[in-house]
């Protein structure tokens, strides 16, 4: 049933009375340099503002066996984080409304050179409308946003009539294998929303992602004799024009894939990091690339890293020097699938009711070709996996920033999903 409007009145309007202190817990959380590996002071804080609030706690840390074993297990390298996932639990007085999970995660890229920000990376700024700072787009606001609707309906008395389950993970930005951890630590629910950065829009399909390193070995000698030897660095860049014609041919396959095949160009490779060679005088003996490609929902990363092995193989035997000294292929990261969310749900139609009530304007969909943790909710779950954000810029990019009025409204929006999807019951 659809909210009674004097009901959705006072919701909205809660959540402009509490957004002050919502902007600065998303700048608290700004504040904390959280990339990869350095998530544990952000959980500890996350863990206090849950247990303040009288949730139900609990933390626990990755299960590496049980992620490996998983077919949704994306590959451990060394730079894997060791940060504990943080989830609090609201249960209600009595469970009358359908259940939901928050989902947010604190792990960020690394912001770069410095010198390139225009304010420091994790020195939160507010400029007019924006706020600035590494992650606070991607996506502390949303992690601020979860947590503020709750307040916003303990402020007039209210808390929802079923399960909410508000999990913090890592390992978003590298492996998604902390959204995995809480599916097989036993955590479900009848939805789950998660409001990454997505212009106010819901997201239809997305992407899978491999990463995988390339590693080429050389031949070397000094400079003065360098014919005689073979240049690890050049070959590498061989081996990467090799990748480029396997991107263009995942690309020809979008024909007939409805959410991709009006997009230019879905299938996205990107060589992240290069490093090679010991000495400016002598002919490199190795060359590491770092990469990353998308896959289309419904190709298995088995399937895809096959193919990768196959290509650089295959180019390998018509390289002079590949052709003794082949290319070695690791995957180390993302080996997560893709997913489509299928349209008419319960669930989205609430979002939908949720979204027009607090922006006047209907809820478009798209498909985007990144990552998304709601691939662990749609794909095992088997439930409606809202993915659904603010309006931002620069994500992954210098001066990111987030749109401070956008993100008041998908927070009455989340607010008004929440009352509807769960019910309400007094405090």
């Amino acid at each position: 049933m659809p909210l009674d409007p004097a009901l959705r009145d006072r919701i909205i309007a809660s959540v402009e009375a509490g957004f002050p202190d919502q902007i600065a817990h998303t700048q608290a959380l700004v504040r904390f340099p959280s990339t990869r590996g350095n998530e544990q002071a952000i959980q500890d804080f996350v863990f206090r503002s849950f247990r303040e609030r009288g949730y139900a706690m609990d933390r626990f840390a990755m299960d590496r066996a049980a992620i490996e074993a998983h077919p949704g297990g994306s590959k451990y390298s060394a730079s894997h984080s060791e940060a504990p996932i943080v989830v609090g639990i609201h249960r209600p007085k009595q469970e009358t409304g359908r259940s939901l999970i928050l989902q947010a995660h604190v792990d960020v890229v690394p912001p770069g050179p410095a010198d390139l920000w225009t304010h420091p990376p994790f020195d939160p700024v507010v400029e007019g409308d924006w706020l600035y700072g590494r992650g606070g787009a991607d996506m502390k606001a949303g992690h601020a946003a979860n947590l503020f609707v709750m307040d916003a309906l303990r402020r007039i008395g209210l808390q929802p009539a079923a399960t909410v389950t508000l999990q913090s993970v890592v390992e978003e930005e590298s492996t998604g294998n902390g959204a995995l951890m809480t599916h097989l630590r036993g955590y479900r629910a009848d939805a789950v929303l998660i409001p990454e950065p997505e212009d106010e829009k819901l997201v239809r399909a997305n992407t899978g992602v491999l990463w995988f390193q390339v590693e080429v070995r050389g031949r070397p000698v000094h400079v003065r004799e360098m014919g005689t030897g073979a240049n690890a660095i050049d070959a590498a860049y061989r081996v990467i024009g090799a990748l480029r014609e396997l991107e263009e041919r995942w690309n020809a396959r979008k024909a007939g894939r409805p959410h991709f095949e009006g997009e230019a160009h879905p299938i996205n490779l990107n060589v992240g990091r290069i490093e090679g060679g010991d000495w400016a005088s002598s002919v490199p003996a190795w060359c590491r690339i770092d990469c990353r490609i998308a896959i289309y929902p419904g190709v298995g990363a088995e399937e895809a890293a096959r193919e990768i092995e196959a290509a650089l193989r295959d180019f390998a035997r018509t390289d002079r020097f590949l052709s003794n000294s082949p290319p070695r292929v690791t995957f180390n990261g993302f080996f997560a699938e893709g997913y489509e969310l299928q349209e008419g749900s319960e669930a989205e139609a609430v979002l939908g009711r949720a979204h027009a009530a607090a922006t006047a304007e209907a809820l478009r969909s798209f498909m985007t070709a990144g990552y998304l943790d709601t691939r662990v909710h749609a794909l095992y779950d088997r439930v409606p996996a809202l993915c659904y954000g603010p309006i931002s810029e620069n994500i992954h990019g210098f001066d990111e920033r987030v749109s401070l009025s956008s993100v008041k409204r998908i927070t009455a929006a989340m607010a008004l999903f929440v009352a509807e999807w769960c019910g309400v019951e007094p405090v």
